[in-house]
């Protein structure tokens, strides 16, 4: 297959895939993004709460958002009450991203809901929804993959990839994920 025609078949497969909103409103997301959420600067979670809830996302009460957090689309995020998001956590949300209360997001988490599929010369989307339960701990610098569901009260080791879903009331670490005991005996 010819470079021309991979390049128009990336563009035609790509050009089904809706981000939810205009260019001007995520330009506008990009802006807050940058100046409250990206940034060291310890903005109060309030504050940032706000901002996201005006850009669409639904918020319970008692958010922790730290500095250095990236959001890809607040429009498709779902936080319950009393989550924590921790440094430099990363929320590749090209599709839904839903967390449930008392969970925690540790620093430099990715939650990547996007992938392509390399077996296809186009590279179509391959982006699937990811929940995070309530209780649950995603530790530091862990990976977690498209289509994943992180189970009530899971634990989730630094460092850790998660490509598949994790039941209830686990822990689990390594690449890939394994089991390695239950959270609460």
């Amino acid at each position: 297959m010819t470079r021309t025609r991979v390049r128009k078949d990336r563009l035609r497969l790509k050009a089904g895939y809706s981000r939810g909103k205009s260019k001007s409103v995520e330009a506008l997301w990009y802006l807050c993004k940058v100046f409250f959420f990206m940034s060291a600067l310890p903005w109060p979670s309030s504050l940032k709460v706000k901002i996201l809830k005006l850009f669409g996302a639904k918020i319970g009460q008692g958010l922790c958002i730290k500095p250095c957090v990236n959001i890809h689309m607040p429009w498709r995020l779902e936080i319950g009450d009393f989550v924590s998001i921790g440094e430099e956590v990363f929320i590749l949300n090209f599709e839904k991203v839903t967390i449930g209360d008392q969970a925690t997001l540790s620093q430099r988490a990715f939650i990547c809901c996007g992938n392509h599929d390399f077996r296809d010369p186009g590279l179509p989307y391959r982006n699937a929804p990811i929940t995070i339960a309530e209780g649950a701990w995603v530790g530091a610098s862990v990976f977690v993959g498209p289509g994943v569901t992180i189970g009530v009260d899971t634990i989730v080791a630094a460092a850790s990839v998660v490509l598949s879903d994790l039941p209830d009331n686990g822990i689990y670490k390594g690449n890939p994920c394994v089991h390695v005991g239950a959270r609460w005996k």
